[in-house]
């Protein structure tokens, strides 16, 4: 980025001479502030022995998996092993091990119902999902919820409660929670309560004869002077088959400090489920550069995988200064970065390694080229187009006999910025949001005025107002510095709040308080809904404070207002003195809570959102006789009521 700073004088769009100051920026690296040195290095950690856990499903036979660990999901690393049942419910389930129920859980979210055991070597096993506990941990658990009277309740448990012996069945596989399908949802976690890989156990009833498959692999830009094929962008390329490995045809020609990304995954024997795998290795001629292995998962940090990854897509095979996973070797700033003279050519290979050690090889070559400024890139677009790569702002803007040599405005200063590069129809600037934000950029041929707002630096309470909208970040919320961006638009009574994008990410939620006093609606039932592209709403909810309403989110996208003013629907599907079962359901926001009275007296009430079905559960199993009232509260603040008599 060349640019000088403007004291005075007349707009000089045309002016081509040198310019007179140049700044650099020097990168910076943070090591990982180790909190917790036995959580964060793994010195502590735990092996897993071999042949000390059984299977929890099917054990001695055959099984299959549709998930297993370090699977990329939306939002988080898949910490277990889904075992597939076949479509059906009731699978028996068994404990892993000798032990204790530390834990148990009924859920009609997350995990649904969930036991942990904890076991003598220090380690925990997680079953989720299930549809039923064993008449033993039924009975007990339906106790402990009838004296909380909770219809969802969880409980910690000391080692005396309630043993178990390996082998014994503790309960039966289902679909509960936020499950998309009946399966078996298994963990091993060490002492300090981090999640391990339970194919690390040996189950011999898995098989894994397959590599893993590459996908795309991408080389994007790390320093501002960074260049893949002569520009400052991302690219993603396929790799093809070469014999029993992948290779990328063609030489990509980097400039200055470039990372490597890469999308696959792995297959399990007898199954079709695209898995993950846990370990990556970098190589050139001379050996060994660096590892990545996903060992552990310590749930205290557990969306910095979202550091970690590219859109929940692309695992980064480059050290992430502000990443609390400890997963490279050697991890230390500037691993996994290349960098190349100009002419030297640089060959790498990509090893994929799934649990059982099944190796593929992926190769590359990258080739050094000098910075030009005169770069082909493509068609003018009609208006200036802004992209971001982590804190650096790129603008794309169509060539002009005006010049071009554009101005940033940050705060009282002007800096005049010319190209990064350009062609006849097109010209290219980068920008290093460190250095400030501009409030606006003179592009010769139009004025771009920035959505961004201001800079939210990691790691600190930080609180920025602007007209109609303050945001509070606190100390944990941020995964690294934030430059945030916000546009406000729609008319009073109809606003909409964009924040960043969908595929950006908080750690933790940060607090808004957004100015709508123009807004007419009905306050005691609006809320504030997130907006997905499709158009369809979920709640996030807010406090009304006179014309401003205050909330929290920890997703970036679109923020609307809507009213919820309906209340829910209750649907009696059999109630008589054996039970009473009915279906309710929300037009908006949502279920917030039940209750069921019976002869004045609180009924256990369980709950499947996926079916909107509610069922009695009593505990003495007598027949249910006098007057029923079942209260449904939607998120909105909604009561609706059902009457009725059990005679």
């Amino acid at each position: 980025m060349k640019l000088s700073k403007l004291s005075s004088g007349p707009r000089q769009c045309e002016r081509s001479e040198a310019i007179s100051e140049v700044l650099k920026f020097s990168k910076i690296f943070f090591l990982v502030l180790v909190i917790n040195l036995a959580s964060t290095t793994g010195s502590f950690s735990q092996e897993i022995q071999q042949g000390y856990f059984r299977s929890p499903v099917k054990p001695g036979g055959r099984n299959y998996l549709s998930g297993n660990f370090a699977e990329l999901r939306p939002n988080h690393f898949h910490t277990g092993l889904d075992y597939k049942f076949g479509g059906s419910e009731g699978e028996p389930i068994y404990a892993a091990a000798d032990g204790w129920v530390h834990r148990i859980k009924v859920s009609s979210f997350g995990y649904g119902n969930v036991i942990y055991l904890k076991h003598p070597t220090g380690h925990i096993t997680l079953y989720g999902h299930l549809r039923n506990f064993n008449p033993r941990l039924t009975e007990w658990m339906r106790q402990k919820m009838y004296e909380a009277k909770q219809n969802e309740l969880e409980v910690y448990l000391t080692r005396d409660e309630l043993p178990v012996k390996k082998g014994e069945l503790i309960a039966n596989g289902g679909n509960t929670g936020s499950s998309g399908g009946p399966h078996l949802h298994f963990e091993i976690r060490d002492s300090l309560d981090r999640a391990m890989d339970p194919l690390l156990a040996g189950f011999t009833e898995i098989l894994d004869n397959i590599p893993p498959t590459p996908q795309k692999i991408a080389i994007v830009p790390l320093e501002i002077d960074s260049r893949v094929n002569g520009k400052f962008q991302r690219i993603e390329l396929t790799p093809v088959l070469s014999g029993a490995s992948y290779r990328i045809p063609e030489t990509i020609r980097v400039t200055g400090k470039v990372g490597l990304e890469i999308q696959a995954y792995d297959k399990l024997d007898g199954a079709e489920n695209q898995n993950g795998f846990p370990k990556f290795e970098v190589s050139d001629e001379t050996g060994l550069l660096y590892s990545l292995t996903v060992d552990q998962v310590d749930f205290n940090f557990t969306r910095h995988f979202l550091l970690h990854t590219h859109q929940n897509r692309f695992t980064r095979l480059y050290h992430q200064p502000n990443l609390k996973f400890d997963y490279f070797s050697p991890n230390q700033p500037g691993t996994g970065y290349f960098e190349l003279e100009g002419g030297t050519k640089k060959a790498l290979t990509i090893k994929l390694l799934d649990a059982y050690n099944n190796p593929r090889l992926v190769n590359l070559t990258l080739t050094g080229t000098d910075l030009d400024s005169t770069v082909s890139d493509g068609a003018a677009p009609a208006k200036a187009q802004t992209s971001y790569i982590k804190h650096h702002m790129k603008i794309k803007v169509a060539q002009t006999d005006k010049g071009g040599l554009a101005q940033f405005f940050i705060g009282n200063n002007v800096y005049e910025v010319l190209p990064a590069y350009q062609d006849a129809q097109s010209r290219t600037y980068l920008w290093d949001l460190r250095f400030g934000i501009p409030s606006k950029i003179d592009l010769c041929s139009e004025i771009l005025i920035p959505e961004l707002i201001g800079h939210f630096p990691l790691g600190k309470e930080h609180l920025h107002a602007i007209d109609k909208l303050k945001i509070r970040t606190e100390e944990n919320s941020l995964l690294e510095d934030l430059y945030l961006r916000v546009n406000l638009s729609g008319p009073s009574n109809a606003p909409v709040l964009r924040l960043q994008e969908t595929t950006e990410y908080l750690w933790n939620p940060i607090e808004l308080t957004w100015d709508v006093s123009g807004y007419t609606g009905d306050k005691s039932r609006t809320h504030v809904y997130q907006r997905s592209p499709n158009g369809s709403r979920s709640f996030v909810g807010g406090e009304w404070e006179d014309g401003q309403i205050r909330f929290k989110t920890r997703n970036f996208g679109s923020f609307v207002l809507a009213v919820d003013d309906v209340k829910p629907t209750i649907t009696p599907i059999r109630v008589n003195g054996q039970g009473m079962r009915f279906t309710i359901k929300d037009n908006l926001s949502g279920i917030r809570s039940f209750e069921a009275l019976v002869d004045g007296k609180w009924v256990l009430m369980r709950y499947e959102h996926k079916q909107a079905v509610i069922w009695s559960e009593t505990l003495d199993k007598q027949p249910l006789r006098g007057a029923v009232l079942l209260k449904v509260t939607d998120m909105a603040g909604n009561i609706a009521e059902w009457k009725g008599t059990l005679s």
